[in-house]
């Protein structure tokens, strides 16, 4: 697929992913956030089609540099934005980008992904720990391993020859941005995407996105939650958000969502994982969509 086609498509699905409401616990087009807004994400996802453009172009498959492409598609988002609207998204986004990039069909898709994460550099992982650092995203290599906030993280990464795929795979077991990036990205391809991919057949896309989001959030606990209130307080908003899809079919469904949306944001409870692997999921949906 060309490159014009998939920096358009990133940036579709950024929009879309962002517009779905009332998407409970994150900024959407009727909820906004003290220190961010629902506009500082559309923005976000617009900024970022000319990095997708370059990093599809001219590929090197041997030598990718996943990670220059993340650190510099973070950059010019802080050059409009000083929040961390999508590091995340960017992180996902990315590797799927370049691997539809080279691919022949779709379903060559995640094995090429298998094959440029295999084939990042100690480079990447440099540049992934700084667009990290501007984004000033907090948990993912802040244990003692290739802490990014260290001075000395990125020596170290260099003296142990650590790639970005190894130092993303220290991050899996709390990280699950980390573990789908090197896992084959199982919650995007076998739970976000296909439900996504069906659901926009069938109903609107506010109505696809949000029960993408839900579906995602009710299999997979979000490890930002987890980070910030613990993997059983995580697992406590999957649980309800299982029980909340029970309803879907009932009349008062959004009216039910609109009050756990509620409560996410009396809360706290803002489950960016899950955000990011539905821009991810739409993301593919669309790919699959352009390769038909």
């Amino acid at each position: 697929m060309e490159a014009n086609e998939i920096a358009k498509i990133v940036q579709i699905a950024s929009a879309l992913e962002v517009s779905g409401y009332p998407k409970p616990g994150n900024v959407h087009r009727t909820r906004d956030y003290d220190d961010m807004v629902f506009e500082d994400f559309v923005i976000s996802g617009i900024v970022i089609g000319d990095t997708i453009r370059e990093a599809c172009t001219d590929v090197d498959v041997d030598n990718p540099e996943l990670g220059k492409y993340i650190l510099q598609a973070v950059a010019e988002t802080d050059r409009w934005i000083k929040n961390n609207t999508n590091l995340g998204i960017v992180m996902m986004t990315t590797p799927i980008a370049v691997a539809a990039s080279i691919s022949d069909s779709f379903d060559d898709i995640r094995e090429n992904i298998k094959l440029l994460m295999g084939n990042t550099s100690v480079d990447d992982a440099c540049d992934l720990y700084d667009a990290i650092n501007i984004a000033d995203a907090g948990g993912m290599g802040d244990q003692d391993e290739y802490d990014v906030a260290s001075d000395n993280a990125k020596q170290e990464l260099r003296e142990n020859g650590q790639t970005m795929f190894d130092v993303l795979k220290i991050s899996a077991p709390w990280d699950m941005l980390a573990r789908e990036m090197t896992s084959d990205m199982p919650a995007v391809f076998e739970i976000g995407y296909p439900t996504y991919h069906k659901l926009r057949e069938e109903k609107s896309q506010n109505d696809a996105c949000l029960l993408t989001f839900l579906t995602i959030l009710s299999h997979v606990p979000d490890t930002l939650i987890s980070r910030k209130y613990g993997d059983e307080e995580a697992l406590k908003i999957s649980l309800m958000t299982r029980d909340l899809l029970k309803m879907k079919d009932s009349p008062d469904f959004i009216d039910r969502v609109s009050e756990f949306d509620d409560y996410m944001f009396k809360n706290r409870y803002n489950p960016g994982t899950t955000a990011d692997l539905t821009a991810a999921s739409i993301f593919v949906s669309y790919l699959k969509s352009h390769f038909e």
